[in-house]
């Protein structure tokens, strides 16, 4: 292929991921467009000076929980292809770009890695996974410890059930904890897969990163939970402010835990998170509409604008530079 031909075919490659995140998005908003006439309405009875404070705050966090994604993103890279913080931002937010119209959002490690050297991209998709494995960690250890509150507080178990579920749950737990600290145990598995030993030289960065980097990854993890998970509380108790803050952080966390272990795609996912806050949110308030408008609004200014932000990186790739 001529040196042309790669810039063209490049070139068409990234107009056409272009032009599908547009029209996954646009149709998405189109199809979900009940749901903000909905928000609309519960906002129009609010004071309009508090909803402007609340959603310019609550977009400042977008910002500052991807910010922190992107700082995350260059600690992990730093010791096999060091980026500058803008280069990290391009990477992820392109990233972002792809994730939404992919399954589990895979096509965001395809998306950030292309803003690395061609012959580092596959040490990427396995740091990343690192630091997405991180991000699931926090999500399960709070979760699951939400939902043992739960049980105890909503649900009407036997002293056995909840005996036992007290007992999962820690095990649970320190499982997460325990494997994570100690992911080279992941590489020992991957090593005894015949097929992939030819791409051990990839892998076995994941067993690079020491404990000290992993707590530093996991401060990362746990500093973006506390922001978007903040980002639903300042939402929701606007929406139905006789809720207090824990209720709504605890059962924002098992909502969080449910959707983390279903597959979805980004664009349809805002339905999954509407059913699940719907159903889990429905043993404290009976505004189903406004808790669903709440997810609703955060997986647009969370998820969806992100997404359209970092289609003005596409055109930056380069699938096929080998200068690097």
């Amino acid at each position: 292929m001529t040196a042309a031909a790669k810039k063209l075919f490049s070139f068409l490659l990234k107009a056409g991921l272009l032009v599908l995140a547009f029209v996954f998005i646009y149709s998405q908003y189109i199809k979900k467009g009940d749901n903000l006439k909905e928000f609309e309405k519960a906002l129009d009875a609010l004071n309009h000076t508090h909803v402007i404070i609340v959603m310019t705050v609550v977009v400042f966090l977008m910002l500052a929980n991807w910010f922190v994604e992107c700082l995350k993103w260059k600690f992990i890279t730093e010791r096999f292809a060091p980026l500058t913080v803008w280069r990290s931002i391009e990477g992820v937010f392109c990233g972002l770009t792809w994730a939404v119209f992919t399954p589990n959002r895979i096509g965001e490690y395809g998306g950030r890695v292309m803003f690395l050297p061609p012959h580092k991209r596959m040490y990427g998709v396995f740091a990343m996974a690192v630091g997405s494995f991180g991000q699931n960690v926090v999500t399960n250890v709070m979760g699951a410890s939400a939902i043992l509150w739960f049980c105890y507080t909503f649900l009407n178990l036997s002293t056995l059930a909840l005996s036992v579920i007290t007992l999962l749950v820690p095990a649970y737990i320190a499982l997460f904890l325990v494997v994570y600290f100690n992911i080279k145990w992941i590489v020992s598995w991957l090593d005894r897969i015949s097929f992939l030993k030819k791409y051990r030289r990839f892998f076995d960065i994941m067993g690079a990163y020491k404990f000290d980097d992993l707590i530093k990854i996991m401060g990362f993890c746990l500093t973006r939970f506390g922001i978007f998970s903040f980002q639903y509380y300042l939402i929701i108790h606007m929406l139905v402010p006789e809720l207090p803050f824990y209720q709504i952080e605890l059962l924002v966390f098992i909502v969080f835990f449910v959707q983390s272990a279903l597959p979805s795609l980004d664009l349809i996912d805002v339905s999954v998170r509407a059913s699940a806050s719907a159903t889990v949110f429905a043993y404290v308030t009976q505004q189903e509409i406004a808790i669903i408008a709440a997810f609703t609004a955060i997986w647009l200014i969370n998820l969806i604008i992100p997404a359209i932000l970092g289609s003005v990186f596409i055109f930056k790739l380069k699938f096929f530079d080998r200068n690097n």
